[in-house]
């Protein structure tokens, strides 16, 4: 757990048996005492009843030596229960520090390192030394309880059992204090799982538990939920309930989870109205401050009452600072905050921390920036990804004492010209590999982090055809794209990329089959698939082959003579020109083009043909070198099964009747047009061209 663990059995065992050779002590020091208490009463009677017997004087010096022994007894156990508090307080300062590198941990497990949160050792080794020391409390009751019943002229217990009983229950309190915790912090179960981030009228549950296992049955420990309960100083901030209650009960291992925990589920958090105003700072109130609602840091306290064995004492413990927003699209950055205020180690108290953020360096941010990847998608950044990532942010120059401001992070455009933060774009890549590309990253398929300048690099020594997969710099929420390189007639490499696909595309049509049914146009050549080699030289189909989507091949039966149809990638060598969608060679089926993206259908490059007639030349046009005139029978007999005469239509007025009927409504729409749903089966037909 920690280079202090191997410290924890001694300690436990030295303190464990130091209460029981004290309780030996004291009962030793009681037996002495009766037996005193015996004789003494003995030696007052006898003196009553004969004053001048000779042996009252040796019966004297016994009791003066008993009274010593008394006397010593009572200062050996004294001077062991100050040993005893001593050890307490250096396991106390242990456990304390072990607590403060679990919440350490639990901060860092928030940002998305793997770390072990788990409390069940803390939780023993804080319940064992509570117990140690409520035996102790006891102790000291009991040589209370002797101090009443014989007391002597400089008796050391008087002064000293009342200085030992407040430092223990100062002792005592300190340990119970510390171990009130919060195991888990607030988190939502959706729209986005990330911690510490919350939304108004959105449920988020949190819990509390106190690491000393012991408890009063007849006393009900209530634990009590505030938000920003010291909020003199946050002028401007945001006021909020909790509903639908802020108090509940602690209860001791329940069937799911062991310990004294308190589970508050299902909270939400909903905004007070400004005086006046009749709205919040959401809507622009009156009590608006000068930190965005991104930026504000607002703290959760809890409360507990609690009394065991007579002593009783107030326990409070809060979470990390939380962010709560109003709009889902205040998410980026309201977890951007997040990263930043928890991973510089702020005060967890010092809600005003973005009045002034400090500077992070870049060893520091790279760090927590692999965590975001590794923890949303299991896989983090190298070396190399880090090193692009940083130059975008720092320049070429970065080295890991570099520093980024928070308004370099996550407010200025980046690079400069761009309409989007640095953070921005970086958290755009993380949803869309969660969303579209998260088999391809985890496979590390996808190079992803490189720039131009070393992409052309690596490729420049590969055979043509070899292709690698990074993310686009300029695409806002996300974007990939394809690079690959051939070589011109000297030699001479030339590179190639994609205009970046978006959630937009990838919605549609995955990734996978985008690279198996591209299709790149050369010049006067007929289109080809360019993309054969993933870098550095793995075969395309090798690579993808097992993200590809199905496609069965369509059988030329008598009940189905349709070709399968499917969408296909289609560049033309121009890099100014739209990317196209393609039927591929020999599909008679309409393909299906997403109406929201910018894609072009063509179905010829070359120029389009124009029919030209002769108006002079008395003879009918041919197409495909075939007179029309050898199926215009054919198409008359067809026709003709469809066509009637229009006296024979029993629908249509004859002639004449059209003036006097009145159509008043005929061309008016209704409200609601009903929805047309076709499928496959609407569009087959049977060839009634042929014979």
């Amino acid at each position: 757990m920690s280079r202090h663990v191997h410290l924890f059995p001694l300690t436990e065992h030295v303190l464990w048996f130091a209460p029981q050779g004290l309780k030996n002590s004291i009962e030793q020091l009681e037996d002495v005492q009766e037996t005193f208490n015996f004789r003494f009463t003995a030696f007052k009677i006898l003196q009553s009843s004969t004053p001048s017997d000779p042996s009252l004087k040796d019966k004297w010096n016994e009791l003066q030596a008993m009274i010593n022994l008394v006397d010593c007894c009572r200062k050996d156990v004294l001077a062991k229960i100050q040993g005893l508090l001593g050890r307490a307080d250096t396991l106390r300062d242990l456990l304390v520090l072990e607590l403060s590198m679990w919440q350490d941990r639990q901060r860092r497990a928030c940002l998305g390192d793997v770390c072990d949160t788990s409390l069940q050792q803390l939780e023993k080794w804080y319940t064992e030394s509570a117990e140690d020391l409520f035996r102790l409390l006891w102790l000291l009751r009991t040589l209370d309880e002797l101090r009443q019943k014989i007391t002597y002229e400089g008796d050391p217990l008087p002064l000293q059992l009342c200085q030992l009983k407040q430092r223990l229950q100062e002792q005592m309190s300190c340990l119970l204090k510390s171990a009130f915790v919060v195991e888990i912090q607030p988190k939502m179960p959706f729209p986005s799982r990330r911690p510490l981030l919350l939304k108004t009228s959105n449920k988020f549950s949190v819990r509390v538990r106190l690491l000393v296992k012991l408890m009063d049955q007849d006393h009900k420990m209530e634990v009590k939920m505030e938000i920003d309960r010291d909020s003199a100083n946050l002028v401007g901030f945001r006021r909020f309930n909790i509903l639908p209650s802020n108090t509940k009960t602690m209860v001791k291992d329940r069937p799911q989870v062991e310990g004294l925990v308190c589970d508050f589920s299902h909270i939400t958090l909903k905004e007070q109205k400004c005086c006046g105003s009749g709205k919040g700072k959401g809507g622009k109130g009156a009590s608006e401050g000068s930190l965005p609602v991104t930026e504000e840091l607002h703290v959760i306290t809890f409360t507990l009452d609690y009394c065991y064995q007579g002593l009783k004492c107030q326990l409070q413990t809060s979470t990390l600072p939380v962010v709560i927003i109003s709009n889902a699209n205040q998410v980026s950055s309201a977890w951007a905050s997040i990263l930043w205020f928890n991973m510089l180690g702020a005060d967890p108290k010092n809600q005003l921390f973005f009045s002034n953020p400090p500077a992070a360096t870049w060893a520091k941010l790279s760090e927590v920036l692999s965590w975001q990847f590794s923890d949303a998608t299991k896989r983090g950044l190298d070396m190399d990804q880090l090193k692009m990532i940083g130059e975008k942010l720092c320049g070429p120059k970065v080295t890991p004492q570099s520093t980024i401001t928070w308004t370099q992070f996550c407010k200025e455009t980046s690079p400069p010209g761009d309409t989007f933060s640095f953070w921005t774009w970086l958290d755009g890549i993380l949803g869309l590999i969660q969303e579209h590309l998260l088999e391809l990253w985890q496979k590390n398929l996808i190079m992803g982090f490189v720039s131009r300048k070393r992409e052309r690099h690596l490729l420049k020594k590969k055979r043509a055809g070899t292709f690698l997969l990074r993310f686009s710099e300029t695409t806002r929420d996300g974007g990939i794209t394809c690079t690959w390189v051939e070589y011109n007639n000297n030699g001479s490499p030339e590179f190639h990329s994609v205009v970046p696909y978006t959630r937009t595309e990838l919605k549609f049509l995955p990734l996978p089959d985008i690279i198996r049914d591209y299709q790149f146009y050369a010049i006067e050549n007929m289109p080809e698939n360019p993309l054969h080699f993933l870098y550095p030289d793995t075969p395309r189909n090798e690579a993808f082959g097992p993200y590809y989507s199905e496609h069965r091949e369509g059988e030329m039966t008598e009940q189905k003579k349709y070709l399968n149809r499917r969408l296909i990638r289609v560049s033309s060598r121009h890099q100014d020109e739209p990317r196209v969608l393609e039927l591929n060679s020999g599909a008679s089926r309409i393909p299906e083009v997403n109406p929201e993206a910018s894609h072009v259908l063509e179905v010829n490059l070359e120029a389009p043909h124009v029919l030209e007639v002769n108006p002079d030349e008395d003879r009918v046009p041919e197409v495909n070198n075939v007179l029309l005139t050898e199926n215009m029978d054919k198409v008359s007999a067809l026709l003709g099964k469809f066509m009637l005469d229009r006296n024979d239509d029993p629908f249509l007025p004859t002639p004449g009747e059209e003036e006097q009927l009145d159509y008043p409504d005929l061309f008016e729409l209704p409200d609601e047009m009903p929805e047309l749903n076709l499928d496959d089966a609407d569009f087959q037909y049977t060839d009634l061209l042929t014979d």
